[in-house]
């Protein structure tokens, strides 16, 4: 589910307890303040295991307590994490790259920023891969090591830390 709540305190209490009350599971929770909005409500990601037939009566709960519910689904790949490539990866297929990481089926490329300062300077790119959990993230990134050494490329790892 992605919410949206006020930021104050307890307010994630208010999301968890009626989780709890009906007998979820809570698998992950991404807690959010996006600086560029500068208001008072916080987006909240969570991942939730909850008996059969019982998202009617959490969404009214939710409602009741004034959370924004913006969208419920499967969406899973709640881990993230960024990493930089140095090197030439125009000149070595930065789509197979990608796609080494797009082909697992348990993680993907998120996000892709390049800059290219000359054609034959090599290139650098902030890339963000996604998955549902930290251990698959790890395979990932296990994943563009061996990429790395094989294209020459610098890796830089974890910009957010474990």
């Amino acid at each position: 589910m992605k919410l949206e709540m006020k930021d104050s305190p307890g307010q994630l209490v208010s999301v968890i307890q009626p989780i709890s009350d009906i007998g979820g599971n809570i698998l992950s929770v991404i807690h959010e303040r996006d600086p560029e909005t500068g208001g008072d409500l916080l987006d909240l990601q969570i991942m939730c295991e909850i008996p059969e037939g019982s998202l009617d009566a959490l969404l009214s709960e939710f409602r009741r307590r004034e959370i924004n519910v913006l969208r419920v689904g499967e969406e899973r790949l709640l881990v993230r994490r960024s990493i930089i490539l140095i090197g030439h990866l125009i000149h070595t297929n930065i789509s197979d790259t990608i796609d080494r990481i797009d082909s697992t089926g348990y993680a993907e490329v998120h996000e892709l920023s390049m800059v290219m300062p000359a054609i034959n300077e090599p290139s650098s790119t902030r890339m963000t891969i996604k998955s549902d959990c930290l251990k698959d993230i790890n395979r990932a990134l296990a994943i563009l090591r061996d990429v790395a050494r094989d294209k020459g490329f610098l890796i830089i790892e974890s910009l957010e830390g474990n």
